[in-house]
């Protein structure tokens, strides 16, 4: 019998889904008002215990948002990382600024001691302002992507954030539901520390919206501005009457109502895939050169995706594991390539990258859907350990 297909990461739609949307479509509100977008709104916020939040399109209209909100433009900088998805640098490049590369840590997060040394070495810092010396430029934010589902060292890159009056911005479109489980930030959600947190609730993400994304902030004034730019700067929605150039980034009523069907299942969703990353580590540690990736033990994160490092030892790069694992109807991805290597960013200012690309040539994704069966993930690790074997041939044959 043909073995079916395991995808790297599905949605799983078996709560009220069905439920809440057909109520909005016999209610006939299908698109950016109605009621489920205030109730995931609201939801969203009580969950990761923050003030307020604003359901937009996407988690890359959330950055851009968060963004325009502090007033980043054409003679800013704003720190990013080089290992994420380009989704978290775009919006800088959206509101005229430069994006400064930074390196990653060992928990593939931007890394506070280079951050640190960087703004010590490189910039000045005068009357709350900081400047990169080389460019003369004010660095206006910290943008930090918690990657996987795990979280970035945010007590450190607080407290340098705070030292250099800085906002940070947390990409957590990976990370909803990951918290401090210990340590000066415990019971804090990833997302809610920072001057502004982004969900994003694409169709791959542990929950999701088809397509969405939520601000969240713990200042209900930026939460205003970001709700007023996100409809279309409208200061008389009546008569049409706009204060400034605004967006059309609001979410529909539809997407709401999957969002907050996903919403009451994010439990189990993290039970299921914090058992699944057990067995897999279980079964991954006996295989020579593969490790899982894992995450801070200071957190409970939310298991989005399983990484991991395919070291010499295994006997296959990951590219041929990538085509391998293909070749057994089972989906696996690569990390995303460096930012900084990218055509729009190449003449790009770059601090120091060194781990991050020892780690763009050993990590990958295996499968990790918020519903992946046990015989599933089963199935992969038998075929992770398969291919570690020697074939019949040895290497003396040719």
């Amino acid at each position: 019998m043909s073995e079916n297909f395991i995808p790297l990461s599905k949605p799983s739609l078996q709560g009220n889904e069905l439920k809440y949307v057909t109520e909005a479509i016999e209610t006939e509100w299908v698109s950016t008002a109605g009621p489920f977008i205030q109730s995931f709104e609201e939801n969203t916020a009580d969950y990761v215990n923050s003030t307020g939040a604003v359901a937009v399109q996407n988690g890359t209209s959330g950055l851009h948002i968060a963004l325009e909100v502090i007033g980043t433009g054409r003679e800013d900088e704003v720190i990013v990382p080089t290992l994420t998805f380009i989704a978290a640098v775009n919006p800088v490049k959206y509101c005229g600024a430069e994006p400064v590369f930074m390196d990653c840590d060992d928990s593939l997060c931007l890394d506070p001691n280079k951050l640190e040394k960087f703004f010590e070495k490189e910039c000045e810092f005068s009357k709350g302002i900081l400047r990169n010396k080389a460019t003369k430029k004010q660095i206006k934010a910290i943008v930090v992507v918690h990657v996987f589902g795990n979280m970035a060292d945010m007590e450190s890159i607080l407290e340098v954030a705070e030292k250099y009056n800085l906002p940070v911005i947390e990409d957590a479109t990976e990370a909803i539901g990951t918290y401090y489980k210990k340590g000066k930030h415990q019971g804090r959600y990833a997302g809610t520390m920072g001057t502004f947190g982004v969900f994003s609730f694409n169709g791959n993400k542990i929950m999701t919206t088809g397509g969405g994304g939520m601000i969240v902030s713990n200042d209900n004034e930026l939460l205003a501005q970001a709700r007023h730019l996100i409809t279309q700067a409208k200061s008389d929605p009546l008569y049409y009457t706009h204060d400034q150039v605004g967006y059309n980034y609001r979410m529909t009523n539809l997407q709401a109502a999957l969002g907050l069907a996903q919403l009451e299942q994010l439990e189990s969703f993290i039970e299921t895939k914090s058992i699944n990353y057990s067995h897999y580590q279980e079964a991954i540690k006996k295989i020579p050169g593969l490790e899982l990736f894992s995450f801070r033990s200071s957190i409970r994160p939310n298991y989005w995706f399983y990484a991991i490092k395919v070291q010499s030892e295994y006997g296959l790069t990951r590219r041929e594991l990538i085509d391998s694992l293909e070749q057994e109807k089972i989906q696996a991805r690569p990390i995303w390539d460096l930012i900084h290597h990218q055509q729009p960013y190449k003449n790009a200012q770059a601090y120091e990258i060194e781990k991050a690309p020892i780690y763009l040539n050993l990590i990958v994704n295996i499968p990790c859907s918020s519903d992946l069966s046990s015989r599933d993930v089963e199935r992969v690790n038998v075929c992770l350990a398969k291919l570690n074997e020697p074939t019949e041939m040895g290497s003396d044959q040719y």
